[in-house]
């Protein structure tokens, strides 16, 4: 069984900062792309980020310059930071990755979101 953890999120005022992060563990044999979405109330969920086991990274147009996207392979862990956040950045955000568990087949695994709130 595999876990995907997120912590970090919270309520900051317009141009603050925080950071994401997102912690896999269980039975993981490999992980492969790994990525940040986010659910405003009312939206569709939307990719914010995405990086793959390699470090290539895609951000959305809507983040790019102020969001960035790293890894930790070692600890199986994402990272989003969120600088010069604006009100609509508030969203719930999910972790997601592709995983190979011991089995070897390969599943799509959600985190269970972290809310962030930003003021204006």
């Amino acid at each position: 069984q595999v876990q995907l953890v997120e912590s970090g999120g919270g309520s900051v005022q317009a141009g603050g900062s925080l950071r994401l992060s997102c912690a896999a563990s269980g039975s993981i044999f490999s992980i492969n792309d790994m990525g940040w979405y986010r659910q405003a109330p009312g939206k569709q969920r939307e990719l914010v980020a995405r990086i793959t086991s390699g470090g290539r990274t895609d951000h959305a147009d809507s983040v790019k310059g102020r969001f960035t996207i790293s890894r930790d392979n070692a600890k199986n862990t994402v990272y989003l930071q969120m600088n010069s956040l604006k009100p609509e950045d508030t969203a719930v955000y999910y972790c997601n990755a592709l995983i190979a568990t011991m089995s070897r087949k390969e599943y799509n695994y959600w985190g269970q979101g972290t809310q962030v709130t930003v003021s204006s």
